[in-house]
């Protein structure tokens, strides 16, 4: 077998950390000889990098394996069906059982292994089951294949220490694992050299960064040292915990010149009852002092988190909490999940499960009122001057779309930037970072014009 004859196309499903796994399992390929090819129809294998942890993700997972399934019966030259990440640490017997199409599944510690299995399907087609204890730093490189222009996903951890009693993550990826500062901070230096200005941290819990490895927190060290290459302008951290955003962090934000004054706080639940059955270490108490440090010693800061409706046991009452408190909180972003049962988590079979339909609607409830929250948040950025990082063109061409400091991509709404021909003539570059004048929000995006 010739590698530089083979083309495979690599899907990532899921969220960003995913995506670092896969961006690293196309190097490892490409550095093998492999053609990295961006259409399946045209491949001769597909590697699924999948999620599962909640239902909604392994739903769409197993769609995407089925629809490879179906290319692969057809005329198309795909050969081979390559199953990795959580779907397949949680379920690699029932995914090469069920779905025979698939080739080969890889757990969450073995993405180092893609190059060796793609060999092995190549040379014998036998089918590869290589799943063993979750979570692995191995894979990780310092200079990957980064699939989005503007800014850089680095990880710097894999794994959870928590134990949240609806979360399979620690099931899936395993005990909470720092990566060395020195392999972040020459990953850091590479993308620099390659014109990234904007990185964002990510791991299951960012803001322990360290504890397992120097015996300590060191995310606020972290920050300094990134702060100091040259060509990085804007670090981003994404998913930290309530209690570790302590004030050595919040004034490193404060003072960095290069931090984003951004801060994505999943807390899952406001009332304490079901804080506490959630197994979360989070108080309204503590939500609402450290809410409070943040925004007096950072007045600018935007805040994101997360909520859970639908918990068994969550009644009327601990709803209407959850609503009462994030009206007092005033989140500037907010995302919403609807519980759903996860094998070999504690509230798996938890009783006074929540009916469906109740769950939709108190869902619903939520992002209505989190809609009215935004409104008053957009209006108080109109007619302020940020700097923007220009993402991409809207699709009607009229628009580039970009972030300031205040939106993380993917979940995060978006800055559409007008640009006045007769002022200025040359196009913008993606990626890079230019000031603009917000004139105008609705209840989630803004429009700003080139300064």
């Amino acid at each position: 077998m010739e590698r530089d004859n083979v083309r495979i196309s690599i899907v990532a499903l899921g969220c960003s950390k995913n995506l670092v796994d896969a961006e690293c399992m196309s190097r490892a390929l490409k550095d093998a000889g492999y053609i990295i090819a961006d259409d399946v129809e045209e491949s001769d294998a597909v590697v699924i990098n999948t999620c599962g942890f909640i239902e909604s993700a392994k739903k769409e997972a197993i769609d995407t394996i089925l629809e490879c399934a179906d290319i692969k019966s057809s005329d198309a030259p795909l050969r081979f069906i390559i199953v990795t990440g959580c779907l397949s640490q949680r379920y690699p017997d029932d995914i090469l059982q069920e779905m025979p199409e698939v080739d080969a599944v890889l757990g969450t510690a073995h993405y180092s292994d893609i190059v060796d299995t793609v060999d092995k399907l190549f040379e014998n087609g036998n089918k590869v089951r290589n799943v063993s204890e979750p979570g692995s730093l191995d894979h990780l490189m310092t200079d990957k294949d980064v699939s989005t222009s503007g800014y850089a996903w680095i990880k710097i951890g894999e794994g959870c220490l928590h134990r949240c009693a609806f979360c399979a993550i620690p099931l899936i990826r395993g005990k909470f694992t720092s990566r060395p500062i020195g392999d972040i901070l020459k990953e850091a230096e590479i993308l620099a050299s390659r014109g990234y200005k904007e990185i964002i941290l990510v791991a299951q819990d960012t803001t322990n960064y360290g504890v397992d490895l120097y015996k300590e927190r060191k995310i606020s060290e972290l920050l300094r040292r990134l702060a100091e290459i040259d060509g990085i302008e804007l670090i981003r951290v994404m998913y930290g915990y309530m209690d570790g955003f302590t004030d050595e962090l919040i004034n490193e934000v404060r003072d960095n010149p290069k931090a984003a004054h951004y801060f994505d706080i999943p807390i899952q639940h406001g009332c304490d009852r079901i804080l506490k059955a959630m197994n979360r270490f989070d108080t309204e108490e503590l939500i609402t002092k450290r809410l409070d440090k943040i925004r007096s010693e950072i007045p600018d800061a935007i805040i994101r988190t997360t909520v859970m409706v639908g918990f068994p046991g969550e009644t009327e009452e601990d709803f209407a909490r959850l609503k009462e408190n994030l009206l007092k909180w005033k989140f500037d972003r907010l995302g919403c999940f609807i519980f759903s049962p996860e094998e070999g988590t504690k509230a798996f079979d938890m009783p006074d499960q929540i009916p469906e339909d109740v769950k939709r609607k108190r869902y619903e409830e939520i992002y209505e009122l989190q809609r009215q929250i935004s409104r008053e948040v957009t209006a108080s950025r109109l007619g302020t001057k940020v700097v923007v990082t220009i993402d991409s063109v809207s699709e009607d061409g009229i628009f580039y779309k970009g972030r300031s400091y205040g939106e993380a991509p993917e979940d995060d709404p978006v800055v559409y930037v007008l640009v006045p021909e007769s002022e200025y003539k040359e196009e913008l570059k993606i990626g890079g970072r230019y000031e603009v004048e917000i004139v105008e929000c609705s209840d989630y995006d803004m429009t700003g014009v080139l300064i």
